[in-house]
């Protein structure tokens, strides 16, 4: 790998402490960062670098150095530096500017920097332009990259607004839009499962495939967050980031050759081909809700608007379901739901292909509730796997069937090195891999998707959000969408196998 300095503006804040630099470090341990290389944190706060490093990271509570020798932590920590600016003002950058060019002489980085924004989104156009003020976006001498966390936009008009103004600064290709989900190891077998086995791929499409089903569960309310959700919700949080690139991983054609660039560009065809939703789709198709006070587990928690920060009036969403189409050839006519909420029965995170009934039932089912179906279910978290459901003969006399599954846990790759991950994605971008970043035109396009719903909750004021008592699988409303073709929402355990009907949560 190429040398480089890796600068963090918002260095003192709390995602460089839970995420980044637990992540650079464990790189670091892993010999997958290159020997000539620095890390530069940037923020507001007055640090010397000595305060720096021991705030951090020595002294980071969300480190663990289990079996870590004195060596092998001073070693990375003289490899961290800081700077104290005015992020606001530009004149302060010629102090950025002015490090940059001692550590690479020092280190002989050859110029190669990565920028990464782990500041308030209201930073995220004045940055790039004072960098360019200085310089820095400049490509002459080594390469720039910019890392930009989400959420990238608030609605379609401001992603567009802030696509533009950082392409005034930086190229499309040196911009590095990150979504930690795709980081994941389980998110990125999607596209192993798909395209490298000949027994999914002819059967993933229109002509065997039912519907498809994505459901991303946390167990936690907003917390002291309140504030922060309020102007948010589950779908600008969720649902058009994280989920969204879920659903063009299951549904992307496959690229041409394994390049960032024939990834990037199938997802953006698949944004494209989404079906656009019409005032009555929100309506019939969109269910949105909000936690209220229940008894989970012998503890009584709040409800969303008792919750700090949080309006007693408020109708944001802490739980959403979605039923839409992609229209294209591959995916004609197979609904695809998705749904994601807080206080839900367990945090979890799963893709399930349903597939079609085979044309004549000649067997009975065990118990008429357990669906018919096959179902390939792709888990992302927790117990991280692979199930496929299939009907199998009951021992005895006659022909009963039962549903059971074949399974796969990535925990039985007992000698891999699963990387975390924020590890994997920032590994991504220092080789200058831009295949699990999204591109600007696919953030858009998502925006774009969603917007009929943003415009149809702000504009409608009858489009109610119904209440769901936290601990549940949130409003009964959204089983309808499911239920006409006599199927339900799989409501999934922590454990990948266990029986989605009845289990402890």
């Amino acid at each position: 790998m190429e040398p480089l300095i890796f600068v963090i503006f918002g260095a003192s804040g709390d995602l460089a402490r839970r995420k980044l630099i637990p992540a650079i470090f464990d790189l670091h341990k892993s010999g997958l960062l290159p020997e000539n290389f620095a890390l530069l944190g940037v923020s507001r706060s007055e640090y010397s670098d000595e305060a720096f490093r021991e705030n951090v990271f020595l002294s980071n509570d969300h480190l663990e150095f289990n079996g870590d020798d004195d060596s092998t932590l001073n070693e990375f920590a003289r490899k961290l530096y800081y700077q104290s600016v005015n992020t606001l003002e530009s004149s302060d950058y010629g102090k950025v500017a002015s490090r940059l060019k001692a550590l690479d002489e020092q280190y002989q980085t050859k110029g190669n920097c990565i920028f990464y924004l782990s500041t308030p989104p209201s930073l995220y156009e004045t940055i790039p332009a004072c960098l360019a003020a200085h310089g820095l976006n400049n490509e002459k001498n080594g390469w720039r990259r910019l890392v930009i966390e989400k959420p990238f936009g608030y609605d379609l008009a401001s992603a567009k607004a802030l696509n533009s103004s950082v392409k005034r600064y930086f190229d499309e290709d040196q911009i590095y839009r990150i979504d930690h989900y795709l980081g994941k190891e389980t998110v990125q077998n999607m596209l192993v499962t798909r395209f490298a086995n000949g027994v999914f791929e002819p059967l993933w499409n229109r002509n065997y495939v039912h519907h498809v089903q994505i459901t991303s569960a946390e167990d936690i309310g907003v917390g002291n967050r309140g504030g922060y959700y309020n102007k948010s919700g589950a779908l600008r949080d969720m649902l058009q980031n994280h989920l969204l690139q879920v659903v063009a991983h299951v549904a992307m054609e496959p690229p041409i050759t394994p390049t960032a660039d024939a990834f990037r560009s199938e997802k953006v065809k698949l944004f494209r081909s989404l079906r656009p939703l019409s005032k009555e789709d929100v309506i019939n198709n969109v269910i949105r809700g909000q936690y209220m006070a229940s008894d989970v587990g012998g503890e009584m928690v709040n409800g969303y608007r008792d919750e700090e920060g949080v309006p007693k009036n408020s109708k944001t969403e802490t739980y959403v379901a979605m039923k839409f189409f992609v229209d294209n050839w591959r995916w004609s006519d197979v609904p695809f739901y998705v749904r994601t909420g807080k206080r839900l029965p367990t945090k979890v995170a799963e893709v399930v292909i349903t597939f079609k009934q085979p044309p004549h039932t000649l067997f009975k089912r065990e118990s008429s509730i357990i669906q018919a179906n096959n179902q390939l279910v792709l888990r992302i978290q927790p117990d991280e796997g692979l199930m496929l459901n299939v009907g199998m003969k009951i021992p005895g006399q006659g022909f009963a069937v039962k549903n059971v599954g074949m399974d796969f846990h990535y925990s039985e790759l007992t000698d891999a090195d699963v990387p975390a991950a924020y590890e994997r994605l920032l590994l991504d971008c220092m080789k200058g891999d831009a295949t699990l970043y999204a591109h600007g035109d696919s953030v858009e396009y998502a925006w774009g998707f969603v917007e009929p719903v943003l415009d149809a909750w702000k504009n409608d004021k009858s489009i109610p959000v119904y209440g769901y008592p936290a601990g549940s699988w949130g409003p009964n409303f959204a089983d309808d969408m499911i239920e006409p073709e006599r199927l339900h929402w799989r409501n999934p355990c922590r454990q990948l196998t266990s029986d989605d009907t009845f289990c402890q949560l």
